[in-house]
């Protein structure tokens, strides 16, 4: 008994649908909205009617004693009413959450949907293959291998943007590389914007080690800020990058700025990487995997406990009772009339 009260203690009174009980005049606008139903019934003419008017008159029946007697059926009718209304709104007893310590690592993926990551020169066991494809294949490996790490994606072109926010749900993060296509970020290479897309992600989120990799065939091609200022700004802000270069020398389209590339990597404390192969990741990951993972508190389950069912089952038991009484006076009143 003690800990059934320890436990309402620690609990809040939450209704879940609290306009419910705007309904509560309702009944009372009803009645004095919309008039009473008269039924019409056929008369049967009787040449005693004034015999049976005295006679009603000397038993002292009146005929608006049913009237005077409706009150205390509003009140009953009334509070069944108010029951109902309150087991709809669902009343409900709110524990305190659960925490959950997880674990965790936290890295953003930036990588480049520029038109040249159209361009066919990713060797595969199948032949070559575009860099998108042959770039997807290896970042969802590496997803896959970052299981109870947060992953984060931006993706850019002539715009950044975010496909998806920090989440432990790698699924969810490889599932959402199969919804782009080159080209749908714009057709330029907008470098500069995308680190400080990734800024902007790491800045909403509490945590220490912040590490972004940036992947990218191109030259910055007419950024708002420039690579090497938003290195700055990220590196300021703690956050680590890493560059990964994309592209085969001699391909028709190869404009790989890979000195921008290892300056970034350098002014943020990172590194660069030539990624042209489905084994390039191999490195970085050996690296990642060298930080520390963080501890964070995750609310893994909140005691929730419905309550509707009292005064459902009140108004029930009150419903009875008020026709268990009518019933019984009724049947006293025939005995003794």
């Amino acid at each position: 008994m003690l800990q059934e009260l320890k436990d309402i203690s620690l609990s809040a009174l939450e209704i879940q649908h609290i306009w419910v009980f705007y309904l509560l005049p309702l009944p009372i606008i009803v009645w004095f909205v919309i008039p009473a139903f008269q039924n019409k019934n056929k008369a049967l003419f009787s040449p005693a009617y004034s015999n049976i008017k005295r006679l009603l008159d000397s038993k002292e029946i009146s005929l608006n004693k049913s009237q005077e007697q409706k009150w205390y059926k509003w009140v009953m009718m009334m509070l069944i009413w108010s029951l109902l209304l309150t087991a709809l709104s669902s009343p409900q007893l709110v524990g305190i959450p659960d925490k959950k310590v997880i674990n965790s690592r936290n890295f953003l993926i930036v990588a480049d949907l520029s038109l040249s990551m159209a361009e066919r020169d990713w060797p595969t066991d199948n032949g070559k293959v575009t860099r998108w494809e042959g770039v997807k294949s290896v970042l969802k490996d590496f997803v896959k291998s970052r299981e109870g790490d947060r992953m984060g994606l931006v993706f850019f072109g002539s715009q950044a943007y975010t496909q998806a926010p920090f989440t432990t749900d790698l699924n969810l993060v490889n599932a959402m590389m199969d919804d782009v296509a080159v080209g749908m970020a714009g057709q330029m290479t907008s470098i500069g914007n995308a680190i400080a897309k990734g800024v902007e992600m790491f800045q909403k989120d509490s945590i220490k080690y912040k590490v972004m990799l940036v992947l990218t065939d191109g030259v910055d091609s007419g950024s708002d800020i420039l690579p090497l200022d938003a290195s700055q700004i990220a590196s300021q802000d703690s956050i680590t990058i890493y560059t990964l270069g994309i592209g085969q020398k001699g391909a028709g389209s190869y404009e790989l700025d890979e000195n921008t590339l290892r300056d970034i990597a350098e002014i943020t404390g990172g590194k660069y990487f030539k990624a042209d192969d489905e084994g390039s990741l191999e490195a970085i990951t050996e690296i990642l995997n060298k930080y520390e993972p963080m501890e964070y508190e995750e609310d893994s389950y909140k005691p929730v406990t419905l309550l509707y069912y009292y005064p459902l089952g009140l108004a029930y038991l009150l419903l009875m009772f008020y026709y268990f009484i009518a019933v019984f006076v009724r049947l006293i009143r025939r005995l003794f009339s």
